[in-house]
């Protein structure tokens, strides 16, 4: 068995907090998914939820709840915070990431997308992403190493979400196969 980086009950806690945060991710982007067209099409509910059937708006949707979830796991739990940080910016990418391979591949193998597997990804990479934020927080020795460079990419990935939520560019992740166009624009 591998040594924790972080004391038992701290684990312990922190393994209840990812079963309950992917089962609150996976909730919240299928309400996200939908917010948009509820909200009457509100320009603040364009920044979190889902404007269209693009890959990217797809992807959009699981960042705020996975970093809400995980603001709540920091307070609940005590571990160091560069570890911690560290390891949930390698989830989220890792289920950011995810999404678009797997969804492109398929489709490129098949021939055509499923929605039944395209839901069924997005909830089995969460739960991905959960255990390996888990495992990097509770055994991974040197994350914090990486510290600088998860901040940086956190950043990035919110001016990523904020302008292209927005201004898409025209490219086939942000173009929304239902009606051919991008963002909210077209």
């Amino acid at each position: 068995m591998k040594k924790s980086a972080i004391d038992e009950s701290a684990r312990k806690l922190l393994l209840k907090m990812e079963v309950s945060g992917a089962v609150f991710v996976s909730v919240c982007a299928v309400v996200l998914h939908f917010l948009y067209d509820i909200s009457g099409n509100a320009v603040w509910a364009a920044v979190f939820s889902a404007v269209n059937e693009s890959t990217w708006e797809h992807m959009k949707i699981f960042t705020l709840p996975y970093v809400l979830w995980s603001c709540v796991e920091l307070c609940c739990v005590r571990v160091p915070f560069r570890r911690f940080l560290t390891s949930k910016v390698i989830g989220l990418y890792f289920l950011l990431l995810s999404i678009p391979v797997f969804y492109y591949t398929y489709t490129f193998l098949i021939g055509k997308d499923i929605h039944v597997i395209n839901i069924g990804c997005g909830f089995v990479f969460t739960v991905i992403a959960f255990v390996i934020s888990y495992k990097l927080i509770s055994y991974a020795m040197c994350v914090e190493r990486y510290y600088k460079l998860s901040v940086v990419l956190l950043i990035i990935y919110y001016l990523m979400i904020g302008y292209f939520s927005f201004l898409p560019p025209k490219l086939e992740l942000f173009r929304d196969p239902l009606t051919g166009g991008y963002g909210l624009t077209d």
